[in-house]
């Protein structure tokens, strides 16, 4: 019995030692760390690509006493604004707006005043007659520039310009060339009134004829209007009368002048403006103003800031004036080569202008 115990005993050590051995050949299951979640990615639509927005303008209202087409004083001003606005890119980069014919000076000063309460960047009264009209409007509009000519007088206003043309310079050198070719002897002029670079005109054209022949005689008319085409005409006529083959004038009243030029084949010289398409057989050189050489530097000062209180000159050395030739007028080459020398010699300094 003892025996049977001890048998049974050893049968279930047995066992659970076999049980045990199996457990340990069995291989641990491989544990895997769970996937880590990440959130889905935000998904946003493409930024929309936006025009910077377009630079305004720079805007200029021009005031003038005549037509922009006059073939003198205004359409010098007229061009010029156009070659800027060719310059700077066209209209969407430079506009202007003009009122022409504006003689009565109230007219004016009300036009001028209106075109500064639009904002405009830069208000031009293109006329002496304008002045005292400028000087009581500009201190109303501090944040807007002006600008008139011809003259050199800002009235100490920090938001005016003033611009002139050195006239007697182009007058000079027409008369050199018209003393030149002076056949009688015997010359005549139409100014309007006795001021401002007309007078500067007729008294350089004086200078010159009297640099190159003394004996030459230069009658001079002013008429007193800027405009009146009829009194002009009558100034011209009595010219010729008394015998002259060569005439001048400046003004937009000259056209008429001009046309009794044509009438009677006498010689003509042009200032402001090219007035060789009035009368191409007689017409022999214009000073043309170009006075976009003022109106640049104008434009870069009151974009940096700087509103007025500056004064400028046109002259023959920074090209404010050039002498253009009529190219139907067949000029002597000895002459044409005279007419070189005199405008280099004023450039340099080598020929001083000594007016009357």
């Amino acid at each position: 019995m003892k025996k049977f115990a001890w048998l049974l005993t050893l049968v279930v050590a047995l066992s659970l030692a076999l049980s045990a051995c199996g457990a340990k050949a069995t291989e641990a299951p491989i544990v895997t760390e769970a996937p880590v979640m990440t959130e889905a990615p935000v998904v946003t639509e493409a930024p929309v690509m936006t025009e910077a927005p377009a630079a305004e303008p720079f805007r200029v209202a021009v005031v003038m006493p005549s037509a922009i087409n006059d073939l003198a004083f205004s359409q010098s001003m007229y061009d010029a604004l156009m070659r800027i606005q060719e310059e700077m890119g066209g209209p969407d980069n430079f506009e202007i707006v003009y009122s022409e014919n504006m003689f009565v000076v109230d007219d004016a000063a009300a036009a001028i005043r209106d075109y500064a309460s639009q904002g405009f960047n830069l208000v031009i009264a293109h006329g002496s007659q304008y002045g005292s009209s400028l000087q009581e409007i500009a201190p109303d509009f501090p944040e807007t520039s002006f600008a008139w000519g011809t003259t050199v007088d800002t009235f100490g206003q920090p938001n005016i310009f003033a611009y002139e043309a050195a006239s007697q310079e182009g007058g000079y050198v027409n008369g050199v060339i018209a003393a030149s070719l002076s056949e009688s002897g015997v010359m005549g002029v139409i100014g309007p009134i006795e001021t401002g670079d007309a007078k500067l005109y007729v008294d350089g054209f004086k200078a010159g004829v009297a640099a190159t022949n003394p004996e030459v005689t230069v009658n001079v008319n002013y008429i007193g209007s800027f405009s009146d085409v009829a009194l002009a005409s009558e100034a011209a006529t009595t010219h010729i009368a008394a015998g002259a083959d060569v005439l001048t004038g400046t003004a937009q009243m000259v056209v008429g002048a001009i046309g009794k030029a044509e009438e009677s084949d006498v010689l003509w010289f042009g200032t402001q403006s090219n007035q060789t398409s009035l009368a191409p057989t007689i017409v022999v050189a214009s000073q043309v103003y170009h006075w976009e050489v003022a109106l640049r530097e104008m434009i870069a000062l009151i974009q940096g800031g700087t509103l007025g209180g500056q004064s400028f000159v046109a002259n023959l050395a920074n090209g404010g004036e050039v002498i253009e030739f009529n190219p139907d007028y067949e000029l002597p080459e000895d002459v044409m080569a005279l007419a070189e020398a005199t405008i280099q010699g004023i450039i340099d300094g080598t020929i001083e202008i000594t007016l009357p």
